[in-house]
């Protein structure tokens, strides 16, 4: 879930096979040929196997999304994290065997490397399979809590510096961004503007509560970004690592009614407590994290929609029936903002 201005990206339209692979050769990593290209619309992420036997995840980062700076920010949290043996996956030290590539950090995790005139950001990490948790397991979720508060433990101990900060200004971006488009038909314009502004008002008016603890996080933990393997949870990529209150990287697990998350929700904070406190105040921004993230979902929809991969994806985005469901469910998240927040009693 982003909602930056990325420029347009034409490297990735040369972004072939032979490409990747003469990548890794630059960085002293030579592919046996065989090569799978994962599923990622928001950078171009392959496996590749390699001569020697083993086999890696190769990155090549979205052209314009995130700076060099927010990048090695994202690269130093996940190692980090590492160091402290919590289950996430770094990104590998590199070196450059040829001209071809630029090396980027301290120690350097990043490498621009040339492919005639484009030039692609690269990372590389060791493969690690797994599978979707069963949330419907109070088990997995109390592990998948201590594994978050062992996460925000290390995050709380410093804020990034170049990376973002969740909060209302993503909104107000989106909502100008998506105004000032043609995605919107001329009919549902008017409509999803009220709604939204409406959400907006709730979410401001949320935000500016009582100062809530603001923590690195990974950002986007839903149950698709994370790995399960027998011996429990493991992250393999933190491309959305942001600054922010602790519950955004909680409110994305749980489902159902208002009984049913509550539930949920005490089962995740039994585990996640082992390590770090919450600040239950914070269960008051679910519903506007939730309606932020839908309204920068569409954002970044619109923002790509230069990328053949996205009108293939999101065939309805733009339609009059997609803006007016939009519409709907932004009232019904208007609703929602208004109604008492969830409990733990």
């Amino acid at each position: 879930m982003t909602s930056d201005s990325p420029r347009p990206a034409p490297a990735y339209a040369g972004l072939e096979p032979t490409t990747v692979l003469d990548a890794l050769d630059a960085l002293g990593l030579r592919g046996d040929g065989r090569l799978l290209q994962l599923n990622s619309y928001e950078n171009r992420v392959y496996q590749v196997h390699l001569e020697d036997g083993h086999v890696v995840v190769a990155k090549f980062y979205r052209p314009g999304r995130w700076t060099d700076a927010q990048i090695l920010e994202e690269h130093g949290f996940a190692r980090e994290l590492a160091t402290a043996d919590v289950p996430v996956v770094p990104p590998n030290l590199l070196a450059a065997v040829d001209g071809s590539a630029h090396l980027v950090g301290d120690p350097p995790t990043l490498a621009h490397v040339r492919s005639g005139p484009a030039e692609h950001r690269v990372a590389v990490s060791a493969r690690h399979a797994g599978h979707g948790p069963e949330l419907e397991n109070p088990a997995v979720l109390q592990w998948l809590g201590r594994f978050l508060g062992r996460v925000h433990a290390i995050g709380q101990q410093a804020r990034f510096t170049h990376r973002r900060s969740i909060g209302p200004a993503w909104v107000v971006a989106a909502r100008e961004r998506l105004a000032a488009g043609e995605h919107i038909p001329p009919a549902e314009r008017r409509p999803w503007l009220r709604r939204c502004d409406e959400a907006l008002a709730l979410i401001e008016q949320a935000f500016a509560a009582p100062p809530f603890q603001s923590l690195r996080l990974h950002g986007d933990f839903h149950p698709g970004n994370v790995m399960w393997r027998d011996e429990g949870p493991h992250v393999v990529d933190l491309d959305d690592a942001v600054n922010g209150p602790a519950v955004q990287d909680l409110w994305m697990l749980l489902s159902g009614d208002a009984a049913a998350m509550r539930a949920q929700f005490a089962d995740l904070l039994e585990g996640y407590r082992v390590f770090m406190p919450f600040d239950e105040r914070e269960l008051a921004l679910i519903e506007p994290l939730r309606t932020l993230r839908m309204i920068c979902h569409s954002d970044w929809i619109a923002q790509r929609w230069s990328d053949p991969a996205f009108p293939i994806a999101f065939p309805w985005f733009g339609s009059a029936g997609y803006w007016s469901q939009q519409t709907i469910q932004l009232a019904e998240q208007v609703e929602a903002m208004r109604e008492p927040p969830l409990t733990l009693s």
